[in-house]
């Protein structure tokens, strides 16, 4: 239980980054004036979608502090990368963004170190 604990952070934690990405995108241009400035930040805080996101970062945050009743904070952090792995992919996949040579060796090296650290 613990692991799905883990897991469920990780998932409300990767869909608030795609979900504000997503807004913001569809927001348009940061406005340069500061009164449109504070319009724009308004606006995207009423907005339901980054609402919802805001609600997933709560039940992120009661995921972790259930997954921290059982784990150790040193084993179950660094599986907290697995988020950089997904918010590629679904980043690749909805937005379009490049896939490196670069990335991808980052990312495999984000998982060899996950495999590592849980196994000591």
């Amino acid at each position: 239980m613990s692991h799905l604990y883990i897991l469920l952070t990780i998932l409300f934690t990767v869909y608030g980054q795609i979900i504000i990405k997503w807004q913001v995108g569809l927001a348009g241009a940061f406005p340069q004036n500061s009164i449109d400035k504070v319009h724009f930040i308004v606006k995207l805080l009423l907005n339901p979608w980054v609402l919802s996101s805001f609600a997933c970062a709560f039940l992120a945050a009661l995921s972790w502090m259930a997954a921290m009743t059982k784990l150790p904070l040193s084993y179950a952090y660094p599986f907290m990368s697995l988020a950089f792995v997904l918010v590629m992919f679904l980043s690749a996949l909805f937005f379009k963004e490049p896939v490196t040579l670069a990335k991808s060796v980052g990312l495999i090296l984000i998982v060899l170190g996950i495999i590592v650290s849980s196994q000591g």
